[in-house]
């Protein structure tokens, strides 16, 4: 039998507007967020594909703290209930992120922050419990190949001939470099103009964490940079994931990611994982020189 055209017109007509509704409620659910995009770069290389709160095994040629961050966010997030699921959106970002949560716009930092830092966004943000607890943060003094004066070093003494780059923005990386006895410290609010003048020679070194590579190098386009060997400066704070207090979501992630950030904590995850991504160091592999 058939439906007369403007009854099919009308029945076509409500499907697609049944179509439409699910598609916003589809679309509603997912969460934008903002990630550096070398970071998002490395990230996907990283998953290739596979379900990120599946992955148990962070060893891998592009896995670093960063993307270790990334993965352990979501990880958490999910072993506390939070079910909903997120896209990004990759750029040159820098300290956007932090106007973003505390206008609500952006629902979480994956790249986790120092609790110095997080306290300075106390009115605008939850913080986390501790992904890296204070003491655990070793860097490298990473240099480029070519400065065989940075690569020479062993003794904190020695640090009084060399000029370092930071931003007082990241307060922990700032006062652990004003306490050396540097010869400069220059200031740059961005980072990857701080490697590429490290890279340069125009400024002797800067302090990253260490990674996966055999080497423990960090190459990214033409920027090669590579650490002192056996030798690490402690940055004493420990770093905490940001959630937006004025973000809808904002009171149902901080109580999530807190609860999957203990029962992988318990089950010894955080460590394994910043352990096999080459960040953390074993103490009688490296010298504290601070």
């Amino acid at each position: 039998m058939k439906l007369p055209i403007k009854k099919l017109f009308k029945q076509l007509f409500i499907l697609f507007i049944c179509s439409l509704n699910s598609l916003q409620i589809a679309y509603a659910d997912e969460i934008l967020i903002y990630i550096r995009d070398d970071v998002y770069e490395d990230y996907l290389k990283f998953i290739d594909g596979r379900e990120v709160t599946s992955i148990k095994n962070f060893s891998g040629k592009t896995i670093r703290r960063d993307v270790v961050d990334m993965i352990i966010a979501q990880q958490a997030l999910n072993l506390g209930g939070f079910e909903h699921t997120f896209v990004y959106a990759p750029g040159k970002l820098n300290f956007r992120n932090t106007k973003m949560l505390q206008m609500g716009r952006l629902l979480i930092s994956f790249d986790s922050y120092w609790l110095l830092d997080a306290k300075a966004l106390n009115d605008d943000v939850f913080i986390s419990s501790p992904v890296i607890r204070n003491g655990e943060y070793v860097a490298g003094i990473y240099t480029s190949p070519l400065n065989k004066k940075v690569l020479s070093i062993d003794s904190l003494a020695q640090l009084s001939q060399l000029t370092s780059v930071s931003t007082p923005k990241w307060r922990t990386d700032w006062k652990t470099l004003q306490e050396l006895p540097l010869k400069e410290l220059i200031r740059e609010d961005e980072w990857l103009s701080m490697a590429r003048m490290v890279n340069l020679q125009w400024i002797d070194f800067l302090l990253m964490p260490f990674n996966s590579a055999p080497d423990q190098s960090f190459t990214l386009d033409k920027i090669t940079l590579v650490p002192v060997k056996n030798i690490g400066v402690v940055l004493r704070d420990s770093r905490h994931f940001v959630i937006s207090n004025k973000h809808p979501y904002g009171k149902q992630a901080i109580k999530a990611i807190d609860i999957g950030l203990k029962k992988l904590r318990k089950n010894k995850q955080i460590v394994k994982a910043y352990t096999e991504a080459g960040f953390f160091i074993s103490p009688d592999k490296i010298k504290i020189i601070n």
